[in-house]
């Protein structure tokens, strides 16, 4: 069976990279907000409240939709006055394109090939026809530097590259990809990296102690507990998402970790350039100053690469992959060529149900001896095979980079690892 040839579909895509709904409450929050253009694309996509977001009462609405206009709308502002050709990283479903393209500017958005694949057609049609030839959008995996790289190369001139939920979702294994990918395309282009990323907790509990006063910690404890409740694995720390427990020491962290990479950042305090706020309006008189101060405690990053500091970028692999399989017995033995990641792992999936749905499968034994990169979609499709095998997954053969991922994510604890 050729992997490459199998049918892959919407559902299979959104299990393998379930932050999708994340970007459909994102849209979906901008609309509450006021903002016609993604109300708009809601409408297009079909989206209702009780499809796209999990509070339960009218304060943790207001509040969300505050935390998530406040990010998108200062981050707008930051990219254009760069006057740079706008990549946001991921685009989600967000009416950014609109909104540029209406200005005459231009926007490139990049994200998962299934969310493009969604977004695009719903985006673009709502863009007057003399001026869609200013957007443009690709799939890519922006761990993948060959995969980022194509979406790179049409783009002239120097770029602003913004990224906002993004590096909470990735191993520190995938954020140091992610900076080394967008250092070698800065070193190319120009420009800059604009990322809300960093501080995006601090923010969230300064916004939380805001709106909910004494009450902030309950409501912060409750917060915590839905995102374990979701998650596959125990949450874990990520270098560039500072703990407001430990910021000071934290931020240097981040610093330190992006110097690694040949990177630096300028902290830009949110409260210098963030414009007017329409959700603020559902937020009372003291708790919308109690929201203005808080924006001088966090800032969203600049970043770009350090001059002159040259990195070695012969690591990096190309984005091809592949399987070899082989079913003894009642047992599955497969063998990992390259990198298993959002572009791929889809279509390991799909071959293993596929398989599964023909045959009796007890256990999956996995060689990664040829395997060069695991991203937490690669983990999530492992962690889906090792749930619908009674004996479980067992990986042999495991080279230090792989090692060191299942390390950092807990997975050598939750999937058999032979010696």
């Amino acid at each position: 069976m050729d992997i490459n040839e199998l049918t892959i579909d919407q559902n299979l895509l959104e299990r393998i990279n379930p932050v999708f709904n994340t970007a459909k409450m994102t849209l979906y929050q901008l609309s509450a907000a006021g903002d016609q253009d993604a109300a708009r694309i809601s409408e297009k996509l079909g989206l209702t409240l009780e499809s796209t977001n999990r509070v339960s009462t009218p304060e943790e609405m207001i509040h969300n939709i505050i935390v998530m206009e406040t990010r998108f709308r200062t981050m707008g502002a930051l990219a254009e006055e760069t006057g740079f050709t706008e990549v946001d990283l991921p685009c989600g479903y967000t009416p950014r394109a609109i909104e540029l393209a209406r200005k005459g500017k231009r926007f490139v958005g990049l994200d998962l090939p299934a969310a493009i694949a969604e977004a695009e057609p719903a985006i673009t049609s709502l863009i007057d026809d003399d001026k869609r030839y200013l957007v443009r959008f690709e799939g890519c995996d922006a761990t993948n530097y060959e995969s980022l790289k194509k979406a790179f190369d049409s783009i002239p001139g120097e770029v602003c590259i913004t990224t906002e939920g993004l590096l909470m979702y990735f191993t520190d294994s995938e954020a140091g990809q992610l900076c080394d990918n967008i250092r070698r395309i800065l070193q190319q282009h120009g420009g800059c990296w604009i990322t809300a990323d960093p501080e995006t907790a601090i923010q969230f509990i300064l916004t939380t102690r805001a709106i909910y006063g004494d009450r902030f910690m309950e409501v912060l404890l409750k917060d915590q507990k839905q995102v374990q409740d979701k998650s596959d694995v125990p949450v874990t720390s990520k270098t560039l998402v500072v703990n407001p427990a430990n910021a000071e020491e934290n931020i240097r962290n981040a610093m330190m970790f992006l110097a690694k990479h040949g990177l630096k950042a300028e902290r830009m305090i949110v409260g210098e350039h963030a414009p007017e706020l329409a959700s603020l309006k559902m937020a009372t008189p003291e708790q919308t100053e109690a929201i203005r101060q808080t924006m001088r405690q966090y800032a969203y990053w600049k970043i770009t690469p350090i001059a002159g500091k040259q990195l070695d970028t012969t690591g990096s692999k190309s984005e091809h992959f592949d399987v070899k399989a082989e079913l003894d017995g009642e047992k599955l033995n497969l063998q990992l060529f390259g990198r298993l990641d959002t572009l791929t792992a889809p279509a390991l999936i799909a071959f293993f149900e596929k398989t599964t749905g023909e045959n009796t499968v007890r256990e999956v034994d996995v060689d990664c001896v040829a395997l060069d990169y695991l991203s937490s979609a690669g983990l999530r499709a492992l962690l889906m095979m090792h749930k619908k095998s009674e004996k479980g997954v067992t990986l042999r053969n495991i080279n230090e980079v792989v090692r060191e991922i299942l390390q950092q994510t807990a997975f050598d604890s939750i999937l058999n690892i032979a010696e």
